[in-house]
């Protein structure tokens, strides 16, 4: 029998479905406006039309995968429990001073985002665990029913337990815990030390603040998530994608839904990776552009990067330092405010700009005629050619460009005093710019030049953007995978379970205590059999191993695989020669005279990456791919300076080894793709390649 899995992915704007089979035979793909009161309302209604247009069986999905930006939205909103932070006395207000960097060095009233718990909600108890693990003060099991008591008082619903050095011996946490959930089971609580349980103070606290905030929001919408799936009939797992491009079942991921804050992006970076290996081209930079933001990555070898750690809720969109630190690995990329839906306007000085705020969903573009009238990219894509009214969603969603043309007029041509076509142009470029220059820095700051990489261009709104952006990143070419309005949801089909553990064992590379890191690691191993071991056969479980080193007195870490096999004396050399290659690859150099520190060990445990094969290019049409030609209309484009008439394509009826010259539009049903003039075109596979033309 034929098993299928179903991935859902959730956009501020779109709610995007995928369902597949190993083989790639069946290949449907449902592209709905997002329900945000109910995101998990949207994700039910997809799947139902994915079933029905599949003619598949509820019984024959064998999983569903899923990501979303639910939990993100409520720490930014602030909707998430009455929290409450207990910790070392001394250190009550530590989560508040947090780090001594300032974003901003100028800025005297620069702000930084509250703490999810204020200065009335966070406890102190009298006891000390010190650096080594020894106990200096035993904890006290009345102070702690006291505070228990304090916190029905208060109305406390969830609490964040942090005491000092709890990742060396979390004994005190663990009492802490035990007593709240006997005397208080209805308060949910987290300890640090299961959390993240490594050294930092500040981002431990934080990181676990956020846990426990959003874990009444995650669990009871997982929840809720999974009835509406077994109502249609689905008895076949749920899992759900971290933010570090791994999956994990819903009781992992209901414990730390911390791990799911950034798990919507990253599916889009699994599949840009996966889409490149299948090709031969295992370094691109992912460009992904749906209706509310747009986010590149740089794949690299055939892997996403990733970071350590991240920030939400960033005071300022651009200014690290300016949000919540959170202690998880993370699918590193740059995230902007430039999507289809971002809304254009004059600014005070008589400029254009573009975004961040979106017209998302509800009421959307003015031209979606659901009462937005702001104008927006979509508006400004639509009225330059690129979108056609009758097709947009494969015609479910037909446009207004009059409306489009009238907001556009209103808000921007008017006002500098110009045509509504050049007024649309410029709402183009600038958002291309924007993404352009995001995309640039993200690329230098990692020792990257995106003039060498292949653009990989998806989201609904990526490949109507795509060429003009690789046009300013001087990139070679632009890849469009088949699909690409919903190539995020197929990330989630290529995911492996996965789930990261970490052990702070620091010490100087040199005298590290080999015989403590050994016990760190295999103790880590045994959590990753006992945690997916629950969903696969442990003996389908691998292991990769990395530290988190520096030279001595740097403030930041980096990430070094580390050698399989066991850890003794003399495995320094090769742990220097790799930190050596990982940082000379960073910054271009390396210095052999300074002392390496360790900091982290880190252990992923991961399960078979699923095997698939993507479906190929030819569904219709001709053989030839003669019959791929579906008509003309004039779009905009900068070379001429003028409205062109230009080639519009089926993507459907293009076949394997077809070629063609731009300009040109190419048309799915859930996204448009724009070539510029001189471009070259073909079909590869599953993948639209264009080749921009050399100056």
């Amino acid at each position: 029998m034929t098993s299928y899995r179903i991935g859902a992915d959730i956009g501020g704007t779109f709610t995007d479905l995928v369902l597949m089979d190993a083989s790639g035979t069946t290949f449907e793909i449902v592209k709905i406006l997002t329900t945000p009161e109910e995101p998990e309302k949207a994700v039910e209604q997809g799947v139902q039309q994915l079933l029905a247009s599949a003619g598949v069986a509820a019984a024959d999905v064998s999983h569903v995968v899923h990501g979303t930006t639910l939990l993100t939205n409520a720490l930014i909103e602030r909707k998430g429990a009455r929290t409450a932070l207990v910790t070392t006395k001394g250190y009550r207000d530590a989560i508040e001073i947090g780090r001594e960097h300032r974003y901003d060095m100028y800025d005297l009233f620069m702000e930084r985002p509250e703490p999810l718990a204020p200065r009335r909600h966070r406890f102190e108890l009298d006891e000390r665990v010190l650096a080594d693990g020894s106990v200096e003060k035993p904890i006290d099991s009345e102070d702690v029913t006291r505070l228990i008591d304090i916190l029905r008082e208060e109305r406390i619903e969830a609490l964040a337990v942090c005491l000092l050095h709890s990742y060396r011996n979390p004994v005190h946490e663990k009492r802490v815990g035990e007593l709240v959930r006997r005397h208080a089971p209805d308060i949910a609580c987290s300890l640090s030390s299961e959390v993240v349980p490594e050294i930092r103070e500040y981002e431990r606290s934080s990181t676990t603040l956020v846990n426990v905030y959003v874990q009444a929001l995650a669990a009871r919408y997982l929840a809720s998530l999974e009835a509406r799936l077994r109502k249609l009939g689905l008895t076949g797992s749920l899992f759900v994608m971290q933010s570090n491009g791994g999956l994990c079942d819903v009781s992992t991921a209901t414990r730390f839904p911390v791990r799911l804050v950034e798990s919507g992006p990253a599916a889009g970076a699994l599949a840009a990776a996966h889409y490149g290996v299948k090709m031969s081209a295992p370094s691109l930079l992912s460009f992904d552009m749906g209706g509310t933001t747009a986010k590149a990555s740089i794949i690299d070898d055939g892997e996403p990067l990733i970071a350590l750690e991240f920030e939400v809720d960033r005071r300022y969109r651009f200014k690290k330092g300016s949000g919540l630190p959170v202690k998880v690995p993370v699918v590193e990329m740059i995230e902007i405010g430039a999507g289809g839906g971002s809304i254009a306007r004059i600014d005070g000085l008589s400029r254009l700009t573009v975004g961040p705020d979106s017209a998302g969903a509800d009421p959307g573009p003015a031209c979606y005629g659901r009462g937005g009238v702001a104008p927006t990219v979509t508006d400004a894509d639509l009225v330059l050619g690129y979108l056609d009214p009758s097709f947009f969603l494969g015609g479910k969603l037909p446009l207004d460009r009059d409306a489009a043309e009238r907001s556009i007029r209103q808000a921007v041509a008017e006002p500098l005093g110009i045509e509504v076509a050049e007024a649309a142009w410029g709402i183009h470029r600038v958002v291309n710019e924007t993404m352009a220059s995001a995309a640039r820095i993200h690329a230098v700051e990692r020792g990257k030049n995106a003039a060498q990489l292949p653009l990989f261009a998806f989201g609904g709104a990526g490949p109507v953007h795509a060429y003009r952006v690789a046009q300013i990143l001087r990139a070679p070419s632009v890849v469009f995978p088949l699909a690409a309005g919903v190539t995020s949801a197929v990330g989630f089909l290529v995911a492996p379970l996965s789930f990261d553990f970490v052990r702070t064992v620091p010490g100087e590379l040199e005298a590290m205590d080999w015989e403590r890191v050994s016990e760190a690691i295999a103790d880590m191993e045994r959590e990753g059999r006992e945690v997916l071991g629950r969903t696969i056969a442990k003996e389908d479980i691998r292991f990769r191993r990395f530290a988190e080193m520096r030279y001595r007195l740097q403030g930041h870490d980096i990430r070094v695989p580390v050698p399989e096999g066991d850890l003794a004396p003399g495995s320094e050399v090769e742990m220097r020669r790799r930190f050596d290659d990982v940082y000379g690859s960073l910054y271009g150099r390396v210095q052999p005279e300074l002392t390496i520190d360790v900091v982290n060990w880190r252990v992923i445990a991961e399960g078979p990456r699923p095997e698939i094969e993507l479906p190929s290019a030819s569904s219709a049409g001709q053989a030839d791919g003669s019959s791929a030609v579906k008509g003309r209309r004039a779009a905009y484009m900068p070379e001429a300076s003028a409205f062109v008439d230009t080639v519009v394509y089926d993507r459907y009826a293009l076949v394997d080894g077809q070629s063609f010259e731009g300009p040109a539009i190419v048309e799915e049903r859930e996204s448009t793709v724009v070539i510029g003039s001189g471009a070259r075109a073909r079909i590869d596979g599953p993948q639209l390649i264009v080749d921009l033309p050399k100056d």
